[in-house]
């Protein structure tokens, strides 16, 4: 019996699956990845902890997202980029099931 071979198999050159293309394309474009919602359509990158390193405001809750944080960057997908909003994961997976809240230092609205 021979032994097992414990290295992979190399691929032949034009042997490319789907995902070593979506991986080229993460990489020249940083990540940015496309997402369509009942709101638009959207690009979204995701930022590591360690590529956190200044304080924002989330729109999905209005509160901070301090530095060493992972988050998520999303801007119009057809837009120029200004748009842009840093959001908590979590925020902008919920931003289509948050209703409009009303702040309580206004009865009246």
């Amino acid at each position: 019996m021979s032994p097992r071979r414990n290295r992979p198999r190399r691929r032949k050159k034009n042997d490319r699956t789907r995902d070593d293309e979506s991986a080229l394309i993460n990489r020249i474009t940083g990540g940015e990845r496309y997402e369509s919602g009942p709101d638009g359509e959207w690009a979204v990158r995701r930022i590591s902890g360690s590529a956190a390193v200044k304080t924002y405001r989330c729109p999905g809750c209005a509160q901070q997202i301090p530095p060493g944080m992972p988050h998520v960057v999303a801007w119009a997908a057809f837009g120029d980029g200004e748009d842009r909003r840093h959001w908590h994961s979590s925020c902008w997976e919920r931003r289509t099931h948050r209703t409009v809240r009303y702040s309580r230092h206004y009865p009246g609205l």
